[in-house]
């Protein structure tokens, strides 16, 4: 019974300890946008999620890798433990048999997860211009984008229905470059086309640039 008694204790200060963290995650989200990065101090971000600015330095290190936790989080849209090429939405693209609708899948989950991460996304890529700290973040993202695309690049070359010549390198390149951040600045933020339409023009650009001609 003892053992029993100290496996619940640890589940119990386990899901503590994650409440708590999204507690904060969220807070310094709902303070970054509303402030902006610089004027969103520690303090303030502790003061919201109800705990000391020491368990957040002592969680996260520094506000830049908070904000880096801010990005993770709303990327995948909840805090689960789950990377998102495990989730059943990436495993549904995978076991799609036809190359379009592969992107296509992969486009409307990324039109949702612009609309989350977008303003987090470029709150790092601006402030690391006036915040040194926020530089490694935002390369980060940027390699880890890279690094995604390259995966389902290689994913997509196996079909064998990309067009005759293209490399992996070319493929990860155009799928890095559509999934971007300023493409859905500029047409979505700034040129208030719908999510909707955007998800359909990169849909159809990348499908253009890289799958083979339809007969």
């Amino acid at each position: 019974m003892a053992e029993v008694k100290r496996n619940y204790d640890a589940t119990s200060r386990r899901e503590r300890a994650r409440l708590r963290r999204r507690d904060v995650v969220v807070a310094a989200q709902e303070l970054f946008d509303a402030d902006g990065f610089q004027a969103t101090t520690i303090s303030a971000v502790a003061r919201r999620a109800g705990v000391s600015p020491e368990s957040i330095y002592k969680g996260f290190g520094t506000k830049a890798a908070l904000a880096k936790a801010v990005f993770d989080f709303v990327i995948a849209g909840d805090d689960e433990p789950v990377p998102i090429a495990e989730r059943p939405e990436a495993r549904a693209i995978q076991d799609e048999p036809d190359v379009r609708r592969k992107i296509r899948r992969y486009v409307d989950g990324l039109v949702e997860r612009q609309q989350r991460s977008a303003r987090v996304q470029i709150l790092i890529r601006d402030g690391r211009h006036g915040d040194e700290t926020l530089r490694e973040t935002w390369q980060t993202l940027l390699d880890e984008r890279l690094t995604g695309m390259t995966m389902f690049g290689r994913h997509l070359l196996e079909t064998g229905d990309l067009r005759p010549g293209i490399n992996l390198d070319e493929v990860a390149d155009v799928l890095w470059t559509y999934i971007s951040v300023e493409l859905y600045e500029l047409l979505v933020l700034l040129r208030d086309w719908t999510p909707e339409r955007y998800g359909d023009h990169v849909a159809t650009a990348i499908t253009t640039a890289i799958c083979r001609p339809s007969v």
